[in-house]
């Protein structure tokens, strides 16, 4: 007996349905997968990534910079402070902290108790926005259209700042807001120019001393240091002749394709320069993907929170 042909069209489409509904639920199933596995493991899967910079003079000694960034710390992230404190075992020569330090109006305790250990090592710092600003909820589709700007219709929750910044000090770590410092340890003098967060604009390049290389027989190297590397911040630490730069905020596009592949850098860099090592006309600019993240955005996927040992080591030209 022959079926009829509305009877095989409504077969057809019954099967289909079936078909779409369990690809669907598929789709679902996975989606709710990899959510899961970005906030409830990638966010904590801590690693140390290791650097070299060839960028010392001729017969100077190795020298460990520990750079951490983008903590964004609550209260209560006990894999995060435990991880942070394991970091003084790599007894670094210097640590160099490139803000947005706190996600949390309560969390100034628990970030600087996580920090303690790194105290005991030299350091020098910066502020990214999330060290001024509470951050805020925002559409995460927003970072396709460019950097994450605040509204003028927004207004910002001020965190203790100054609280803050007073804690480290007291343990002598050294604040580069636009600013030009130097330190000389394990003889070598370390010349830095600092700028506040170029993300919100507050910005302004110290550059370096001119005739600081001429005043010491010590070997030198010059390190320009912020927290948002946009363009006109990396060209300007360049012009001004720094040697390495250091910076965070982009999270190293938190939320990266297979491999790691970035989709955003939140700032006018390419995305595939927003994790690792890359060149500004010659110059290595090392960036971080961070420690944490915004807390209303707690999740990571191909993109594990690091911090990175850097290891300055003389040039070989």
């Amino acid at each position: 007996m022959k079926t009829s042909s509305s009877s095989t069209v409504a077969a057809s489409a019954a099967t289909l349905a079936k078909v779409t509904g369990s690809v669907a639920a598929a789709g679902v199933v996975a989606g709710a997968a990899t959510a899961a596995y970005a906030h409830f493991y990638e966010l904590n899967n801590f690693k140390v990534r290791h650097e070299t910079l060839p960028v010392l003079p001729a017969g100077t000694p190795d020298f460990t910079i520990l750079h951490i960034s983008d903590m964004h710390m609550i209260p209560g992230q006990t894999k995060k402070h435990n991880f942070m404190h394991s970091l003084a075992a790599i007894q670094p020569d210097l640590v160099i902290n490139t803000g947005d330090n706190l996600s949390h109006m309560g969390a100034l305790p628990s970030l600087v108790d996580a920090l303690d250990p790194l105290f005991d090592f030299p350091g020098v710092y910066v502020p990214g926005s999330n060290c001024y600003f509470a951050p805020e909820l925002k559409n995460p589709l927003r970072y396709f259209k460019g950097p994450s700007k605040r509204g003028p219709e927004e207004e910002p929750q001020a965190l203790p700042t100054q609280k803050m910044h007073d804690a480290f000090n007291a343990r002598g770590w050294i604040d580069l807001i636009n600013r030009y410092e130097t330190l000389s340890i394990n003889g070598l003098r370390l010349e830095f120019s600092g700028v506040d967060d170029p993300h919100i604009g507050y910005d302004e390049h110290p550059g370096f001393a001119p005739s600081a290389t001429q005043i010491t027989d010590e070997p030198s190297v010059r390190l320009g240091v912020a927290h948002a590397p946009y363009l006109r911040t990396l060209n300007a630490f360049v012009d001004d002749g720094a040697q390495a730069i250091f910076a965070g905020h982009t999270h190293g596009g938190q939320v990266c394709l297979p491999g790691g592949r970035a989709l955003v850098s939140n700032c006018d860099i390419e995305p595939s320069r927003a994790k690792g090592v890359s060149l500004q006309n010659g110059v290595p600019v090392q960036i971080s993907a961070g420690l944490g993240t915004s807390r209303y955005a707690a999740v990571r996927l191909f993109c594990p929170p690091e911090a990175i040992v850097v290891t300055l080591t003389a040039s070989d030209k």
